[in-house]
């Protein structure tokens, strides 16, 4: 599979729109407008429940829309992934966060996150972040 795996810290102040999440919203733009952007059920479990009790359909249907790759968790891999971040110094990195960076990781996808976690992780594992990924 090839695209970018956009997290929900992305999604989030991309749909609220405003001049916070702008540098954001522009690069995920450069993802939507050449096919790139990716979803997993994590990220669409995070997001979809807010945007229907909200009524934004469309958007939640624009997510539904976007290709998203089954999830094959690893439990051994997630625990070890989690060891090397705890090793590492990195905490409080919840499950969601682990199954999203062992899909890219697993996928060979880059991940497009604005949560330091990943930047953190992408020290210590082979964890890509996208260019428009804060440092």
């Amino acid at each position: 599979m090839t695209g970018v795996l956009v997290d929900t810290s992305v999604w989030i102040p991309y749909f609220r729109g405003g001049s916070d999440g702008k540098k954001a919203a522009d690069a995920l733009d450069y993802l939507l407008s050449g096919d790139e952007a990716i979803v997993n059920d994590v990220i669409l479990s995070e997001l979809l429940p807010f945007m229907n009790v909200r009524g934004e359909t469309e958007c939640a249907e624009a997510l539904l829309a976007l290709p998203s790759p089954a999830l094959e968790i690893d439990w051994p891999d997630i625990r070890a992934l989690q060891e090397t971040c705890l090793r590492s110094g990195i905490n409080k990195v919840g499950l969601p966060d682990l199954i999203i960076a062992q899909q890219a990781i697993r996928l060979g996808i880059p991940l497009f996150s604005l949560d330091r976690h990943f930047t953190l992780m992408s020290r210590h594992v082979n964890l890509v972040l996208w260019p428009g990924t804060q440092k």
